[in-house]
C-alpha cells in the first residue's frame, strides 16, 4: 500500500470515531431520557453536552497541534475517546454521563481541527481533496457502524441496551492510540515549529521524490516570508491580514450546521417516530440513513479532486434545497405524508455527503497559510460546532413548539443562502499547491 494512503487512513480513524461517538448518542436518548426523567430542555441540553466539549475542543484543539505536534495531539485525542466511551456506559445518573460524554467532544472537537491539517500537510496538490476526504468517509463509516451497532444491540432488548452501544466506542478508541505512533510528523509542521529540515526532507521525499526537493524549498520560504514580516515572532492572525480567509471559513462552517444535518444525525430515530414509524423500523431506517451517507461520500471522494470543490457544493446546495421543503411538506400533509420523510431524508443526506460532507473538511484546511493553518481551522472548526451544540441543544424544544415541518422549511432557507455564497465568494482550490494557494487568498 502507497505509505501516504496508509498514513491517510490511520489519521483518518480520528474520522471515524467522531463519526461514532456523534451517531451514537441516537439510539440511547431515548432511553435515557425516559430512565432520569428528563424534561425537553433538559434532555437537550444532555446531547447537545458533547457537541459543548466539542466547541472547546475545536477551539483550543490548535494550541497543541502548534505547540507539540499533530501525532501527538491525536494520541491524547484517542485516550479521550476512550475514556469518554467507557465512563458513558456505566455512569450512575445524568451528571456523570454528562461529564464523560463531554470529554468525547473534547475528542471530536480537536480531532476535527487536528487530522484534516496533518492530512493536508503529507498530500500532493493533485490527490490533495481525495486524501483529505478520507477523514469525512471515516466520519460517515463511523455513523453507519454506530446506527447497524445500535440496531444490532438493540434487538438484545434488554434494559441496559443503551449502556452496551455506548461502550462499544472504547475498541476503535483504543486501536487508534495504538496506530498513531506509527505515523511520521509533519513535515510543514517539523520546519515551521522546530526547524528540523532533515527529517521533514525525508518525509516529503517518502511523499514523492521527484518534487521533495522543491516542496522543501517552496515550503522554507512561506515560512521565512512570515519571520520577516513578523519579526516578533507572532503568528498574526489578525483580521487585517487574514479576514477574507476567516470570513470563508466561519461562513462554510455556519452553512454546514444550518442544513440541519445534526439534527438528523442526532434524532433520526425520533423524526421517523413523528412519520409514524414504530420504534423498531425508526432504528431500521436510520441504517439506511447510514448507508446512503457512504455511498455518496465515495462518490464526492471520487469527484472531489476531478470536479472540483465548488461544483461539489453547487450540486449539495441544491439538493438540500429541495429535500429539506419538502421534509417539511411532508411533515404538513400529516399521516399521509409520513411515509415520505425517510425518502426525502436519503435525498437530504446524499446531497449533503456529495457536498458539504465531501468538501468542509478538505476546504477550511487549505485555505489558512502554513504558519496560521491550526489557528484558522480551530475557527472554522470552533464555528462548526457552535453552531452544532445550540441546533442539538435545542431541537427537542422547537419540534415541541412548532413541530417538525416550519423547523426544516427554515433549514431549507438557510440552504439558499448557501447556494449564493458558493456562486459569488467561495474560491476553487482544487489542483493548486498550498503554497501557491497562499498567495492567491492574500491578495
Amino acid at each position: 500500500m502507497n505509505k501516504v494512503l496508509k498514513w491517510a487512513i490511520i489519521i483518518s480513524l480520528g474520522g471515524f470515531l467522531f463519526g461514532f461517538d456523534t451517531a451514537v448518542i441516537s439510539g440511547a436518548e431515548q432511553s435515557i431520557q425516559r430512565i432520569w426523567g428528563l424534561d425537553e430542555l433538559t434532555h437537550g441540553f444532555a446531547m447537545a453536552i458533547a457537541l459543548y466539549g466539542t466547541l472547546f475542543g475545536a477551539a483550543l484543539g490548535g494550541i497543541p497541534s502548534n505547540r507539540v505536534g499533530r501525532r501527538k495531539t491525536l494520541f491524547w485525542i484517542a485516550i479521550l475517546y476512550l475514556i469518554s466511551a467507557l465512563g458513558s456506559a456505566v455512569a450512575p445518573e445524568i451528571y456523570s454521563f454528562m461529564f464523560f460524554r463531554f470529554l468525547g467532544g473534547l475528542g471530536v472537537g480537536a480531532s476535527s481541527v487536528t487530522a484534516p491539517i496533518y492530512i493536508s500537510e503529507i498530500s500532493q496538490a493533485n490527490n490533495r481533496g481525495k486524501l483529505g476526504a478520507t477523514f469525512q468517509l471515516n466520519i460517515v463509516i463511523g455513523i453507519l457502524m454506530a446506527y447497524v451497532s445500535n440496531y444490532l444491540i438493540s434487538l438484545l432488548n434488554v434494559d441496559s441496551a443503551w449502556r452496551l452501544m455506548l461502550g462499544v466506542e472504547a475498541v476503535p478508541a483504543l486501536a487508534f492510540a495504538l496506530l498513531v505512533g506509527k505515523l511520521p510528523r509533519s513535515p510543514r509542521w517539523l520546519i515551521a515549529n522546530l526547524g528540523l529540515e532533515e527529517e521533514a526532507f525525508r518525509t516529503l521525499n517518502v511523499i514523492n521524490p521527484a518534487t521533495s526537493d522543491q516542496e522543501l524549498a517552496s515550503i522554507k520560504a512561506s515560512i521565512n516570508k512570515d519571520k520577516i514580516k513578523e519579526p516578533n515572532g507572532g503568528h498574526g492572525f489578525g483580521l487585517k491580514k487574514y479576514g477574507f480567509i476567516m470570513l470563508l471559513a466561519f461562513l462554510f462552517a455556519f452553512f454546514n450546521q444550518l442544513s440541519g444535518i445534526n439534527t438528523v444525525i442526532y434524532y433520526a430515530p425520533r423524526i421517523f417516530a413523528d412519520a409514524g414509524l414504530g420504534a423498531e423500523d425508526s432504528l431500521f431506517s436510520t441504517v439506511g440513513v447510514g448507508i446512503v451517507n457512504l455511498i455518496f461520500t465515495l462518490l464526492g471522494m471520487y469527484l472531489i479532486d476531478r470536479s472540483g470543490r465548488k461544483k461539489l457544493m453547487y450540486i449539495g446546495s441544491i439538493g438540500y434545497i429541495i429535500s429539506l421543503f419538502f421534509m417539511g411538506r411532508a411533515f404538513d400533509l400529516g399521516n399521509t405524508g409520513g411515509i415520505l420523510v425517510p425518502v426525502w431524508s436519503f435525498v437530504f443526506i446524499a446531497s449533503h455527503a456529495i457536498g458539504q460532507g465531501a468538501v468542509i473538511w478538505v476546504f477550511i484546511s487549505e485555505i489558512f497559510p502554513n504558519k496560521v493553518r491550526a489557528y484558522g481551522m480551530s475557527l472554522g472548526s470552533s464555528t462548526h460546532w457552535v453552531f452544532a451544540a445550540l441546533i442539538t441543544n435545542f431541537f427537542p424544544f422547537f419540534r415541541e413548539t412548532f413541530g417538525p415541518g416550519p423547523i426544516f422549511y427554515f433549514f431549507s432557507g438557510m440552504m439558499v443562502l448557501q447556494l449564493l455564497f458558493v456562486l459569488f465568494l467561495m474560491p476553487e482550490t482544487k489542483d493548486v499547491s498550498l503554497e501557491d494557494l497562499e498567495k492567491k487568498l492574500l491578495k
